[in-house]
């Protein structure tokens, strides 16, 4: 057989997809204005996961960017650097406060209509995430978290709104960010307003996992009947996992760790749980409520493509692990020798991304979109106003070229959003100083600053990058 009528792709697609993402509770700030409420984003005090509290003293959503006000300015800057999608998502508590209104905020709404005109104007395509760890704080202390099949009609209520009122407009529907997070501790509170010391969490996880499989289900169908041109997606928290050896014990521990992270997007994709997760349920005494029809839902409305998030890899073992192979300073838990970190302690590894991209398309032949990908490190404003972050282009070469590889071989990728393109409040640890974006935002970890916005050298690369669509990378 010859291979004459197969050209190898060496570069990325024409219509490829160059652009940044946000989510609306780390960049928004104004979070009672116009009608909002409290979300479950609002109580996260500055610390390490946010340190959810009801009674500190700075809470950094709270005023984040205040892109609320500064929308216009910022999609200028990002239009200007040449993006051709925006990334974004809605805030549920600006379009229903509660959750619980029979009518929607017009004032939320206008806020979006608004918004999403300046992205087109600005040249820039429209995805939406529709839950990015915001739910409405008034549910919870109603109704508790995601495991509580209530919220599936909450959630559908919020989506028809959106859907119907951006009809044409957005182009791409993600129903969750993240949604493999809902049983990671402590980050189930963020994905599905779990608090992590809560009794039978593991029980809660999964349970709520099911309910946003059935909801992402519902929205997925929503979203085709009402916009037949949108397309749906997924999004997984994606780390590439290695074996600690090459001691088979080793190896089975990777393989299982990666069949927890598959699981969410084997439900998704696939249309049904896998076989391997009972196994998983009966060892952890996890009972899966499910109502008649859940299973032909979740079965007849699969994605359309899948997106991803890539920060880092990490490393599986099954055994004992010697004490100095554990880095108790970081979320690493056992270090990888072979690679760099950054300040917060995340492996620097573009391989990673190729491998993810190869292991996901070669196991769902969908096409992917990389959603979230970044450098979250300290930035130095020098002297004459410049912000000289060479470390920040050096990460993104390496992951750009990451992907070019894995167009080479096959991968069937049409985006690239990296993460923060201007600087926005960090989720995991509140701060300002953790810093992703290609332009400077001057406010400190305890809010002081002008907020006056300040290009990085990062800015005019990828300007360039998105230009040649990825060819110059210099």
């Amino acid at each position: 057989m010859k291979n004459n009528n197969y050209e190898v792709r060496k570069n990325f697609p024409k219509n490829f997809y160059w652009g940044g993402a946000v989510a609306a509770n780390q960049c928004e700030g104004a979070y009672l204005e116009d009608g909002k409420q409290m979300s479950t984003a609002d109580i996260k005090a500055r610390g390490f996961f946010g340190g959810i509290k009801r009674d500190a003293e700075y809470y950094p959503t709270h005023k984040a960017i205040d892109f609320y006000h500064s929308y216009v300015e910022d999609l200028k800057l990002l239009g200007d650097a040449g993006f051709n999608i925006f990334r974004t998502s809605i805030n549920w508590t600006r379009i229903y406060p509660t959750g619980e209104e029979d009518m929607p905020n017009e004032s939320g709404l206008k806020f979006y209509d608004n918004m999403f005109k300046e992205c087109i104007k600005n040249g820039m395509t429209v995805m939406v995430t529709i839950s990015h760890y915001e739910t409405p704080l008034a549910l919870v202390e109603k109704y508790g978290g995601w495991y509580n099949r209530k919220y599936i009609d909450f959630y559908m209520k919020f989506v028809k709104t959106i859907v119907e009122r951006y009809k044409g407009i957005v182009s791409y529907w993600l129903p969750f960010n993240e949604i493999g997070n809902v049983a990671v501790t402590p980050i189930c509170w963020d994905a599905a307003a779990i608090h992590p010391d809560s009794e039978n969490l593991l029980q809660k996880m999964y349970q709520a996992a099911h309910n946003q499989f059935v909801a992402s289900a519902l929205a997925t169908k929503l979203i085709r009947e009402t916009d037949p041109n949108a397309l749906v997606g997924g999004m997984i928290a994606y780390k590439t996992v290695y074996p600690h050896t090459c001691n088979p014990v080793d190896v089975v521990a990777c393989e299982n760790e990666k069949r927890k992270e598959y699981f969410f997007s084997d439900v998704q994709v696939r249309g049904y749980y896998p076989s391997y997760i009972w196994k998983f349920f009966n060892d952890n005494n996890i009972t899966i409520e499910m109502e008649r029809g859940d299973e032909e839902i979740i079965r007849c409305h699969t994605l359309d493509f899948i997106s991803f998030s890539y920060y880092r890899s990490r490393v599986a073992s099954s055994e004992y692990v010697e004490p100095g192979e554990i880095d108790m300073n970081t979320i690493e838990g056992i270090s990888n020798p072979y690679l760099p970190k950054t300040n917060w302690g995340w492996s620097i590894d573009p391989d990673g991304l190729m491998l993810a991209l190869m292991d996901l398309y070669d196991r769902y032949q969908k096409p992917l979109f990389v959603s979230e990908n970044g450098l979250g490190t300290i930035d130095k404003v020098e002297a004459d106003g410049s912000i000289n972050d060479d470390y920040r282009i050096e990460y993104m070469k390496l992951h750009i070229q990451a992907m070019k590889r894995a167009v080479e071989q096959g991968v069937d990728l049409f985006g690239y959003t990296m993460w923060g393109p201007i600087d926005i409040v960090s989720n995991g640890t509140g701060q300002m100083s953790k810093r992703y974006g290609i332009i400077y935002v001057d406010l400190d970890d305890d809010g002081n600053g002008t907020g006056k916005r300040i290009k990085k050298k990062s800015y005019d690369w990828y300007r360039k990058v998105i230009q040649s669509n990825g060819d110059n990378l210099d």
